[in-house]
């Protein structure tokens, strides 16, 4: 395997056959597509993308954390949006896990792996050694 797959501690269990993140070249780390669960694997904020942004970013900062990284270190994030109609919740939580200068991102409109998430956020970020 050319990486190092980086599973922190309280990870909630995948979905699928996948790594929380992947530390390729000891500098660029891959986050996986983040949903909104909580360590036992629940959904949390169930119909609240507000609540799920939240509990995603939360996540995805944990995964940098294990790998030696901060939220500063993200430079590009992959959005999924269940309805742009929740764009607006999802950009105020974004924004106080994102100040300027912003990592690069794109934001779709995407079918989630099960209806009831709202949110899903993959990231790569770079952390110097």
């Amino acid at each position: 395997m050319p990486g190092t797959p980086i599973i922190p501690e309280g990870s909630p269990p995948p979905l699928a056959p996948y790594s929380p993140g992947m530390l390729a070249a000891g500098e660029a780390l891959y986050v996986s597509g983040t949903l909104s669960l909580d360590t036992d694997g629940k959904l949390v904020g169930e119909g609240d993308a507000t609540a799920q942004t939240r509990q995603v970013l939360e996540t995805i900062k944990r995964v940098v954390a294990a790998a030696g990284g901060t939220m500063a270190d993200v430079t590009f994030n992959m959005i999924f949006l269940k309805d742009f109609a929740d764009y607006p919740q999802m950009n105020a939580v974004y924004a106080e896990y994102f100040p300027s200068p912003c990592p690069a991102r794109y934001c779709i409109r995407a079918d989630l792996v099960k209806p009831e998430f709202l949110v899903e956020i993959s990231s790569i970020a770079h952390l110097s050694r």
